[in-house]
C-alpha cells in the first residue's frame, strides 16, 4: 500500500499499485488536466508511470520548466514521426530539448527545402489530431541493436552500445511509430497541442565531429499557447531588426571577408566606437584594482606543452616551424602568457589578491558555425 508524499507536506494512502495521473486526479480534476509529468524522489516518469511504493511524488504541468521541455521533447519526437511518413528512408538520430525549443538531426541524402517544413508542419498537426498514444516498452540490448539494424536506423544501434549497462534500454511509442528514448513523455500526440513551428535547417556533423557524416539538423520551437508561441516569434523578430551584424552593415561600422573568417575588418566609425568601449573597461578594471598587463601573441611549444593547451586544444592551434626547428603556436588563449607574468618575482600572500587583466589577441581554429559576428571579439 504506497503512501504517497507531496511537495506541500501532505500524504495519500493506496490500496494498491497508482499511476501520476490518479494521484493528479485524486488532488483535484484541474490538476489531472493539466498535469504533463511526474518526479518519483527527484525522478522524471511518465504520467502513466505505475508506483507501488513509498515515496515523494511532484507533478508538474506546463508551466513548470520540467512540463515545458516535456511539451518540447514530444514535438521533436512528432517532427522525426512526420520526416519519416514523409520521406521514408530517412534515418532518425537524436533530437534533444534546447533553450526555447528543440532540434532533431537526420540522415537524407536530398537536402530540406522551406517547402519541405511547411509540410512537415502540417504532417505535424495532422499527427497531434490523430492524439495517438504513447507507452514505454523496455527491451533487451541485443533486441534493440538488432531491431533498429534492421530497420535501417544504424545511427540508434550506435546509440544502444553506449548506453551504460547498468541503464534499461527504452523505446517510446506513439501510435505504432517508435524511437530509442529515456523519456520521460506525454500521454498522447495531441498532448502537446498545436502551438509550435519549425524555424531553419542547418547542418550538423554524427557526435559534433568532422570526421564523420554531415547530417541535416532542423530546429523548432513549441510553447503551452499560441499566445506564448507568437511573443517569442516576435522577440525573435525585434531581435533580429537590432542584429548587430545588419547595424553593422547600414552604419558602415565593420565587415567580415572568407579570406579572414571569423575576424573583424573594422571601418572608422566602428573602430572609434570599440577604442571607447576598451577605455570604459580600462577605466572599471582601474577602479577595481586590476594591473594591465599584455603578452606576446606568439609562444613556444613548450610553454604550451607545459600549460596541457597542446595535448588538449593542440589541433585547434595555428603553428609555425622556424628553418631551425622550433615550433610557435599563435595563443588561442591569454592565461599561459599572464603567469609568465605572475612567475616574475617572489610573491607573498600579501600581494593577494593579485588581478591582472590583458586585451590580447587570441587565435584559433573554431568548427563553422561556432562563430557568431562579433561574438568573443
Amino acid at each position: 500500500m504506497p503512501n504517497i508524499k507531496l511537495p506541500d507536506g501532505k500524504s495519500l494512502n493506496f490500496k494498491d499499485k497508482i499511476t501520476g495521473f490518479q494521484i493528479a486526479e485524486k488532488i483535484s480534476k484541474s490538476l489531472s488536466k493539466q498535469a504533463l509529468v511526474i518526479s518519483v524522489d527527484g525522478n522524471l516518469k511518465d504520467l502513466n508511470y505505475e508506483i507501488d511504493k513509498d515515496c515523494l511524488v511532484k507533478i508538474y504541468t506546463s508551466k513548470d520548466k520540467e512540463g515545458l521541455e516535456t511539451i518540447r521533447h514530444d514535438t521533436a519526437h512528432i517532427l522525426a514521426m512526420s520526416v519519416q511518413e514523409l520521406f521514408p528512408g530517412t534515418q532518425v538520430t537524436i533530437g534533444p530539448v534546447i533553450d526555447n525549443g528543440f532540434y532533431y538531426d537526420f540522415a537524407r541524402k536530398e537536402p530540406f527545402t522551406e517547402e519541405d517544413l511547411r509540410k512537415i508542419e502540417k504532417k505535424m498537426l495532422e499527427i497531434v489530431e490523430r492524439d495517438e498514444p504513447t507507452h514505454r516498452e523496455v527491451w533487451k540490448r541485443e533486441k534493440a541493436v538488432e531491431h533498429f539494424k534492421k530497420a535501417g536506423e544504424i545511427y540508434k544501434a550506435e546509440i544502444i552500445k553506449d548506453i551504460p549497462k547498468e541503464e534499461e534500454v527504452s523505446v517510446y511509442f506513439h501510435g505504432k511509430w517508435h524511437d530509442l528514448c529515456r523519456g520521460p513523455h506525454l500521454t498522447s500526440t495531441g498532448k502537446i497541442g498545436k502551438y509550435f513551428k519549425l524555424m531553419k535547417v542547418s547542418g550538423a556533423y554524427w557526435r559534433g565531429d568532422s570526421n564523420n557524416e554531415m547530417l541535416q539538423r532542423i530546429y523548432g520551437t513549441s510553447w503551452p499557447s499560441q499566445k506564448e508561441l507568437d511573443e517569442y516569434l516576435n522577440r525573435l523578430e525585434e531581435a533580429e531588426k537590432r542584429d548587430h551584424r545588419k547595424l553593422g552593415k547600414e552604419m558602415d561600422l565593420f565587415h567580415f571577408r572568407e579570406e579572414s573568417p571569423g575576424s573583424v575588418f573594422w571601418h572608422e566609425k566602428g573602430w572609434n566606437l570599440f577604442q571607447k568601449l576598451i577605455s570604459y573597461m580600462r577605466a572599471k578594471q582601474y577602479e577595481a584594482g586590476y594591473k594591465e598587463i599584455n603578452t606576446p601573441e606568439i609562444l613556444d611549444r613548450s610553454l604550451w606543452e607545459k600549460s596541457g593547451h597542446w595535448e588538449k586544444f593542440g589541433a585547434n592551434m595555428y603553428t609555425s616551424t622556424t628553418p631551425d626547428e622550433k615550433v610557435f603556436a599563435i595563443k588561442p588563449m591569454n592565461c599561459p602568457g599572464c603567469v609568465q607574468v605572475f612567475n616574475q618575482g617572489l610573491k607573498s600572500y600579501r600581494d593577494l589578491p593579485l588581478k591582472m587583466s590583458e586585451f590580447g589577441k587570441v587565435h584559433r581554429y573554431e568548427p563553422s558555425g561556432a562563430l557568431h559576428g562579433l561574438l568573443r571579439v
